[in-house]
């Protein structure tokens, strides 16, 4: 995995405390991450909530105007989509600039870091090459910007341990209804069931994935 890494990296891994040299000056006069991204801008529940409640709509809304599906690994999982015309994401403006800034996806605010999953947490890294503007350094706490970061930190790893299973899962099943089965309820579980308003995405969250596993043999 580090070996992996350092091919991509600058070799380093930083936890949310480490200043990081990704500062851009505001991404002014520049979006090339907001463009030919494909399918790989992925929607988890977290940025469902947000997107859901700052923009009024349910999932199935947001799935005719700016969110689609695709399969990675066997699972069903949603992506900002990018406009057919322009190949930019469908929330870049006329300007340039993002419309969704202030509740913008988690990859997003990532970029141009990547995530480090490992047993005693979530950690990250610099991608070499993924954006030529970063040039100051800032804390990763402050560029992630992110409310109860400890607690988001927590809820991503929880997350990816759960994709994962779920990917295993599937592959163990033999039929194609059976996997499309399994990949309604996980939808279902964390995207079109309404998530709560005014409740605590974090105690909704742990409710959802142990109502799911609950229900899916070992």
């Amino acid at each position: 995995m580090l070996q992996d890494i350092n091919e991509i990296s600058d070799g380093k891994i930083y936890g949310v405390h480490d200043m990081v040299r990704v500062g851009c000056s505001d991404c002014e006069g520049c979006h090339s991450c907001c463009e030919q991204m494909g399918d790989t801008v992925l929607v988890d529940p977290y940025d469902c909530k947000r997107l859901e409640t700052e923009l009024g709509m349910g999932f199935e809304q947001l799935m005719q105007s700016c969110v689609g599906l695709h399969v990675e690994e066997g699972l069903i999982v949603p992506h900002l989509k990018m406009q057919e015309q322009t190949d930019t994401c469908v929330f870049l403006n006329e300007v340039g600039r993002c419309s969704i800034h202030a509740y913008r996806p988690g990859i997003c605010r990532l970029f141009p870091l990547g995530r480090i999953y490992e047993e005693q947490g979530v950690s990250y890294f610099l991608q070499s090459g993924a954006c030529e503007r970063g040039k100051t350094k800032i804390k990763v706490e402050k560029w992630l910007d992110t409310p109860q970061l400890k607690r988001y930190q927590q809820f991503l790893a929880e997350w990816h341990s759960l994709k994962k299973n779920m990917q295993e899962y599937l592959s163990r099943l033999n039929t194609e209804d059976e996997k499309k089965t399994v990949c309604m309820m996980f939808l279902q579980s964390f995207f079109f069931r309404p998530y709560e308003s005014g409740r605590d995405f974090y105690e909704e969250w742990e409710e959802r994935r142990t109502q799911l596993q609950s229900v899916l043999p070992e």
